[in-house]
This record gives structure tokens, sequence and C-alpha cells, in this order.
């Protein structure tokens, strides 16, 4: 990877401290599964500490940023530039003792992602990118795939679940996407199937209402990477909208077709 900027090293070091106690509560869970009281009030305690950690040691490197966080909500900073961050994406995966979930730490300067870190403790797999300096996973530079057919190309994708989310409409999507590509894959971690696109492991990745520390980081990954990232029916604003769309420069056009010819009110 080339020179490391200082801003890199204040996310790395406190994503790292933090990781440390996911892990570690992680090993906990097979235990939890089988008593009677289950393991999804230990996984909430879980997820706020990894955010106390976080907002504590980024708060300190960067008093003046603002922070936008999956529990703790929207701090005013100065105005300029905030943290977004999710603590755990993958909760459901980590309830079950499903070793995928990463944690997800966006930078915004005046409206705009210009930094970004997706960590999977797991596999210590560190995914991050600067604006204008290209993608990297722990010392590797990332490029999106170069296939070029939807009929070769396998497309991570995220399930609505339970009462969230329009059922009926996804399903549409998802069945012209499965007719027409190599597989679809749920992993159950949107910030992880970002950074998969980017990596190249998937060729595209759609979503319906995501939230934006579901997201940030993993869209500056892509673009930095050389993919596109747009809402579905061809929108900027994904961060709003929640409807994203991400695929490598050759397939991005087609998928948007695919998707928006299935109907649906967000294609």
């Amino acid at each position: 990877m080339a020179a490391r900027s200082a801003l890199y090293n204040v996310i790395e070091r406190a994503v790292r401290k933090a990781a440390r106690g996911l892990v570690h509560d992680f090993g906990e869970i097979e235990n939890l599964q089988v008593s009677v009281k289950g393991p999804a009030d230990f996984v909430s305690t879980a997820d706020l500490q990894a955010e106390r950690i976080l907002k504590a040691e980024l708060g300190k490197a960067r008093p003046e940023f603002g922070f936008l966080m999956e529990e703790g909500g929207a701090v005013t900073g100065d105005g300029r530039h905030r943290w977004i961050v999710d603590p755990l994406d993958g909760t459901t995966n980590f309830l079950h003792g499903i070793p995928h979930f990463a944690i997800s730490i966006a930078v915004e300067r005046e409206g705009e992602i210009i930094a970004g870190v997706v960590y999977d403790p797991m596999r210590d797999e560190m995914f991050y990118a600067e604006k204008g300096f290209g993608a990297f996973v722990n010392d590797r530079r990332l490029r999106v795939s170069a296939r070029q057919q939807l009929g070769d190309s396998v497309i991570g994708t995220g399930i609505p679940y339970r009462e969230r989310g329009d059922h009926p409409e996804y399903l549409k999507l998802l069945a012209a996407v499965m007719a027409t590509t190599a597989g679809v894959r749920r992993m159950g971690a949107a910030s992880l199937d970002l950074a998969y696109v980017a990596a190249g492991r998937y060729d595209g990745f759609f979503e319906i209402g995501l939230s934006p520390w579901d997201i940030a980081a993993g869209m500056l990954l892509v673009r930095e990477a050389g993919g596109y990232v747009s809402e579905i029916d061809g929108g900027r604003d994904v961060l709003k909208s929640g409807n994203v769309l991400a695929a490598n420069d050759r397939l991005s056009a087609p998928l948007g077709k695919l998707l928006r010819n299935a109907g649906g009110k967000s294609a």
C-alpha cells in the first residue's frame, strides 16, 4: 500500500481497538446459543461497547468532527466534517455465531465521503480508501472485476427482513437478477458486500432501504477501485435514499437496466 495518511492511522487504531472487544465477545456467542435467554442482549451490549470505543478514540483524535452513528444518532461537530460509524455491521450474523461481520467508518467532508474503512476482524481484512488515492485491502491495491456479461457474474444483495422494507418490490428485483446471472449471494453485511465488489469478488451488488452507516465507506471503496455506485433508478443521492446499485465499470449499466425493467418504486 502507498504511504498511509494520518487520517487512515486514526481510523485504523480506533477500529482495531474496538475489534478486539468484538472478537472476544464473538467467542462467547457459541455458549450463549444454548441458553434459555439466548445471546440477543449480549450482542446488543457488544455493539454499544464497540460504538463507545470508536466514539472515544475518533473523538480524541479529531474533536472537531461530528458523528452519525447507528446506535448513538447524530452529534454536531464543526459543520464540515463528520464520522459515519457502524460499529457492528452484520449483527444477525454475530448473533447466530456466523463469522461474517464488520466495522464500517467513513469520513464525510462538506457532504462528500473522502475516506472509508471496512474492517473484517475475523479475516483480519482492512479495506480502505481515500478519495483520489485508490482502494486497498491490507497492503494490496483493489480493482473491480473485469467480467463483461451478466450471465457470468455473481451479484451480492441484501434481503429486507421481517417488517422492514418492501418485500414484494424486492422480490421482483431478485427474480430478475436470479434469472440472468451466474449466481446471487446474500451474506448479511452490506459494508462487506460493497468491499467485495471493490475487491472483484462480486461483480455487483444491490439493496434497498439501507442506512448511511451501512454504505458510506463501501461506496468509496467501489468508486476508488474503478467501479460505479448509484441509486437503482440512476440517481446519485445514495446515502439519502438507501437504494444502492454498485458494479464494475462493464456491468453497471446492464445491471441497472435489468433492475429498472423489473419495476418497483425504487427502480
